[in-house]
């Protein structure tokens, strides 16, 4: 598993949109959000690279 702390995460929105932007490269993908602490964590097949770029095309920021 891993995971990625991500800036400007404040709502059920943006978790929709981060757990879609994810799975939408590959939607086996199990993607867990924990707004409160800023945590995305993904279980899967799919690289940081392309984890980190998904999230950051939806407008948020990868520590």
């Amino acid at each position: 598993m891993q995971t990625f702390k991500v800036q400007g995460m404040t709502c059920g929105h943006c978790e929709r949109a981060v757990v879609n932007a994810i799975q939408a490269r590959d939607s086996s993908t199990r993607v867990e959000v924990d707004l409160e602490a800023g945590l995305v964590q993904v279980e899967g097949s799919l690289s940081e690279a392309v984890i980190r770029e998904a999230i950051e095309e939806e407008g948020y920021q990868v520590q």
